[in-house]
């Protein structure tokens, strides 16, 4: 009887690791952030694991508990037959692969997720142009080679995170006209398992160094952006969960999947359920461009948000747009800029709110649920007057999840994972 369960969240700022109890209450939350220079480090993710992993063990009783891990989506480590990595991560923020990308659009279907310089697909093309997978015995994705290790066993991936790489989620396999352009390098991609499939007992030389019972179990994982939805709780077509961090993300459940190359659009299959949506590259780090979290909260407090601000902006903290339509020459507008600080970021947060807006309807317009209610995650949820900008300009509710940590939604998939989920 497995009593405890933990998410392990890789993020863009740090680590975060969170245990549950068999009734979905949590007991222990622990944090370390990146150093600087070090976020891409695949030895300092390792160590982050293992030291949190230990400071929590001291802490709950000596019992078999179930492990799961989310990351960043779209960071490939190219592995060597023993799982250590042979090169530099390539993480999910790199677009160095352009005619990569430019060779998917020639070969891939127009509803792959493998389009764009960003995707896992294009990095692996990149790495093999590169002459870089020479002595190379696979790829795997960030969480995928965490869980690796905490299995020891390198050869399985889970469907969210094999997306970007090219995998089919409709049919369930890696598809005929990826292998035929990989070759012979076609042997690098792993087995993949749906996200939740129980992997194994954990590693005994992990258990042994962590202090974790050597029955505890690990549990096939997936990106931080799904593992973020899944910490929210929401389980009807009608809810679309908004996360407000430094990128726009939306996402929403829906009875069949839904792609649009065009629009940025693409689908996991989460539990045996389909979760649509795509990401903007606005968001806070345009804001973050222009204010200070001190000037951010101090001028919000002085907008009227029932009231519009008269300006026209479509905020990106530089050219390039992915959702809701995909163009990497897309150029930001943030002109004219008024001489009051305040009305700015009035502006500003009414085009985010705009791109928010346009980014639900056209899920609709791919077929679905019109949403009647929005739940946020990250740092924009705490902005009262931003809500109420979201509100009008949606014209739905617009509400704060009660959690919305990754880490938690990766507790949860472990818990889903053993059968122990609560309702």
């Amino acid at each position: 009887m497995f009593r405890r369960f933990v998410g392990i969240d890789l993020g863009t700022s740090g680590l975060r690791l969170v245990v549950l109890d068999a009734g979905g209450a949590c007991v222990r939350q622990l944090r370390r952030p990146w150093t600087e220079g070090f976020e891409r480090s695949p030895g300092t993710w390792r160590e982050a694991v293992r030291d949190l992993l230990r400071a929590v063990s001291e802490q709950l009783p000596r019992e078999p508990t179930a492990l799961a891990v989310d990351g960043t989506s779209g960071s490939l480590l190219l592995l060597d037959a023993g799982g250590r990595p042979i090169a530099p991560p390539l993480m999910y923020d790199d677009a160095r692969a352009l005619r990569e990308a430019a060779r998917l659009q020639e070969i891939a279907p127009r509803d792959s997720a493998a389009h764009g310089a960003t995707s896992s697909a294009a990095k692996l093309l990149w790495l093999r142009a590169q002459g870089a997978l020479a002595g190379a015995a696979g790829v795997l994705h960030q969480a995928e080679w965490i869980a690796g290790l905490l299995r020891g066993d390198f050869r399985r991936g889970d469907e969210n995170n094999a997306l970007k790489l090219g995998y089919d989620p409709v049919a369930g396999c890696w598809p005929t006209w990826w292998q035929k352009e990989l070759g012979a390098d076609a042997r690098l991609l792993p087995e993949v398992v749906a996200t939740g499939t129980p992997l194994g007992r954990i590693d005994p030389g992990w258990a042994a160094d962590t202090g974790l019972h050597p029955e505890s179990r690990i549990v096939a994982g997936t990106t931080d952006s799904v593992a973020g939805f899944l910490a929210t709780g929401i389980r009807d077509t009608r809810t679309g969960v908004t996360s407000l961090g430094s990128t726009l993300v939306l996402k929403q459940l829906c009875e069949h999947p839904l792609f649009d190359p065009d629009a940025g659009v693409y689908s996991h299959r989460v539990l045996g359920r389909w979760l649509v949506g795509g990401a903007s590259n606005s968001g806070g780090a345009v804001l973050a461009k222009h204010f200070t979290p001190e000037s951010l909260d101090r001028l919000s407090a002085g907008i009227d948000p029932e009231e519009s601000s008269g300006l026209d902006y479509y905020p990106l903290p530089g050219p390039g747009e992915r959702f809701p339509v995909s163009d990497p020459a897309y150029a930001p507008r943030l002109d004219p800029r008024p001489c009051d600080d305040a009305r700015f970021l009035h502006g500003m947060l009414e085009g985010i709110a705009r791109i928010e807006a346009a980014g639900y309807r056209r899920l609709a317009e791919l077929g679905a649920t019109p949403v009647s209610r929005i739940v946020t995650v990250g740092g924009g949820a705490r902005n009262p007057a931003w809500t109420a900008i979201r509100s009008r300009l949606t014209g739905v509710s617009v509400e704060t999840a009660p959690h919305e940590e990754a880490a938690w939604g990766a507790a949860l998939l472990a818990m889903h994972g053993l059968g122990a989920a609560p309702d």
